[in-house]
């Protein structure tokens, strides 16, 4: 199993729009209903208003690679610069 866990720190007062902007382009529901998903949340900071924390699960590398490469994955990417000031990967394999 992958598990990722992807924390954003976004630009001052850009978390929810970011948000906003994942849920139109799809991708949370989109990531949900691939085959190998296992889990996709996302999850808010309650002390800073700038934090948001996406934890994923993924049956094998295959499912993540292939996450990947769909289209929502791509666009998300884009719009990060727009909305994310940095952000950090954890990964894990069990």
């Amino acid at each position: 199993m992958i598990i990722l866990n992807v924390y954003y720190n976004a630009k001052p007062g850009k978390r929810d729009e970011f948000y906003s902007e994942v849920k139109a382009l799809g991708v949370p529901e989109g990531s949900r209903a691939e085959e190998g998903n296992i889990k996709y949340d996302y999850y808010f900071s309650d002390t800073d208003e700038n934090q948001i924390l996406l934890v994923e699960h993924w049956k094998d590398e295959e499912a993540f690679k292939f996450h990947c490469q769909q289209d929502y994955f791509k666009k998300l990417q884009d719009i990060k610069s727009e909305y994310i000031a940095e952000a950090r990967i954890d990964r894990f394999e069990i």
